[in-house]
């Protein structure tokens, strides 16, 4: 069973996987300073000093941030517009690759040396 778990973490995809977590997980803390430190004070600033993040509401004992919400579908679509920029990237290199690896058609071959020989033997002979 051990040898099987290490099979199994050896795997490439595995360790492609946990590196995409770790850097997904750094990219994700790198966008929260974004929209926390950068994107809601510049928001706030347009339409007149207003903090996300305060925005909420009561009701009875129940408190409802929906200034959080609204954090949380910023950063959402920073980093949707950035996954989906690299896949589009991806794809074009990918698209490259197989356009490289089409074969070329071929192109109509001329007469052979033989041939064009034959054909100027068969012209003087001719004359």
């Amino acid at each position: 069973m051990l040898n099987e778990f290490k099979a199994f973490i050896a795997r490439g995809n595995v360790m492609d996987m946990a590196v995409g977590i770790i850097i997904g997980a750094a990219f994700t803390a790198i966008v929260t300073s974004l929209v926390d430190d950068l994107v809601n004070p510049l928001i706030g600033l347009v339409i007149g000093g207003v903090d996300f993040s305060a925005i909420s509401f009561g009701l009875g004992d129940a408190q409802f941030m929906v200034g959080n919400f609204i954090n949380a579908v910023i950063k959402f679509l920073i980093i949707a517009w950035v996954v989906f920029l690299l896949v589009k990237g991806v794809n074009r290199v990918a698209n490259l690759a197989k356009a490289e690896e089409a074969p070329v058609e071929d192109a109509p071959k001329g007469p052979t040396s033989e041939e064009l020989l034959a054909e100027i033997r068969d012209a003087l002979k001719a004359r």
